[in-house]
Order: structure tokens, then sequence, then C-alpha cells
């Protein structure tokens, strides 16, 4: 029985211990090809930037006594997508996993996301895609930190590749996103959800006396929790301590029916 060739990339860089602790639990599935950005990229969404060079790098990894080869790219999350599918691989992969990323991506941000950017990216090349994120500290977010366990989330990770490879996507879906809560185990239950409305990351300002000083805004999290409805992602995973599982589709346009559409305004030359 021939193996599914698998795509794995993430948005922390190819040094990431969670891209390491996915790639073994999903060589467990099928054979898995590297291919991920040279330097740290979170919050770059699905953006192809002019600025990046599109070198790509071969190396070794060391990952629990096996040796991988993998591939450094020079460019955003979905990027490396573009390249592991175009050029690194021989064949099209039949699923394309992005993770696992320091730190939860749920509600109405997530585009801003590198993780999710990724699997969007696969998604519109019309590829089964699926983005996983451990829930961690703030302090976490951008480190390499060996503090932070993955297992549960490589675990479900896994779960999660193998029901897509088999049964294939929902109906009407482009790719799932999988939220862990920190300190989950495998027997940690997992629910469906929808994408929360809310803006969970909030923007703040640059901390400068000066706007000749560089300086870029900061973000903190916050839940108003009177109007979060208890089927969202954030809920699930940071009130009911489950893991999340959003279907998402790249269609962005409003659930409006051409009747609501017209009421609001009849199409008619200008």
């Amino acid at each position: 029985m021939v193996k599914p060739q698998i795509l794995l990339t993430n948005d922390d860089g190819i040094r990431s211990p969670g891209l390491w602790a996915v790639a073994a639990a999903l060589s467990q599935l099928g054979f898995v090809t590297v291919a991920a950005p040279r330097e740290q990229s979170s919050g770059t969404g699905r953006s192809m930037p002019a600025t990046s060079d599109g070198t790509i790098q071969r190396d070794w990894v060391q990952v629990n006594g096996q040796e991988w080869l993998v591939h450094a790219v020079g460019g955003t999350p979905a990027q490396a997508v573009q390249h592991g599918i175009l050029e690194i691989m021989t064949g099209r992969p039949a699923l394309v996993v992005s993770g696992i990323n320091y730190g939860e991506n749920v509600a109405n941000g997530i585009t801003v996301s590198g993780t999710v950017g990724a699997a969007m990216e696969a998604a519109a090349m019309g590829i089964p895609a699926l983005a996983v994120s451990l829930e961690t500290d703030k302090a976490h977010h951008l480190s390499y930190s060996l503090e932070v366990d993955f297992s549960a989330a490589a675990g479900f990770a896994q779960f999660f590749a193998g029901m897509i490879l088999q049964h294939g996507l929902p109906a009407g879906t482009d790719l799932l996103k999988v939220d862990v809560p920190a300190g989950a185990s495998q027997a940690t239950p997992w629910e469906w959800t929808r994408l929360s409305k809310q803006r969970y990351y909030i923007a703040t300002p640059p901390v400068r006396d000066s706007w000749d000083v560089p300086g870029i805004p900061g973000y903190e999290m916050a839940v108003d929790w009177d109007h979060e409805p208890a089927n969202s992602d954030v809920y699930v995973l940071l009130k009911k301590r489950h893991v999340s599982v959003t279907p998402l589709t790249l269609d962005m346009t409003a659930p409006l029916s051409l009747h609501e559409l017209e009421a609001f305004a009849r199409p008619a030359h200008i």
C-alpha cells in the first residue's frame, strides 16, 4: 500500500519544536515532507510579500533519533506551501498540515495567523488542509521554549489528519482549524465549534516617545464572556478546556439571500 504524501509547514520557523512534534506523529500516517519558513513568521497570515527571496535550503534535523531532510524557505508560511507543492514535492500532497503553533488561533483575527494562512493557501490550491495550534502563555508565543509540551496536540493532529486522509473534509469545508488547550491529554474531549465573532487578540499601541523611534502595535487577549456563545472556539477552548475543531471555508461571502440583498439595495444602472 502506497503511503499518502503529507506536506508539513508552520509559521514559527523550521527549528520550532512544535513542528517536529507533529512531524513525528504524522510520519505514522504517511510520508512527510517538511517545508517551513527559514525565519520566525508569526502574524504573516496568507501574505505573499515581494520582499521574500524564495531561496530553499536543504538541511538535516534529528528527531527522536531519526534524521529528517527539511526545506527552509525564504518566505512566509503560505509561500512555503507554494514552494512545497510547486517545487519540492514530486506530486501533489494528499494533505497539508500547518503547525503546531505556539499559541491559540481563535476568533475573528485568524486571518492574521500564519498557521491558518498556510492552510488557507493549501485549500486555495485544492488540497485538504489542517491548521493546529496549542494554547500557550503569551511569553511563549514567539519562542522555541522547551517548557511547552506538544505531545497531546501532536496526538490530536495525527487523529484529525488520519480522519481527513480516510474520509476527506466535511461537505462545504475547505480546511479544519484545531486548537488544543494547555494541559490537555489524549483523553481531553473535542468539539465542533464556530469561529467567535469577537476580537480575541486586541491591538495595543506601541510604547515610545517619538514616531521616529521604531515601534509596532502589540496585543493583549480579552474576552467578553457575557456575549460569547457556548459553541464558539473561544468558549470551548478557554471555558470548557476542550479541544476546539472549527471547519472553515474560503468563501467569505456574507450569508445573505438575494431577497435580503435586494431589500437593502436593488441593482440598477447608476
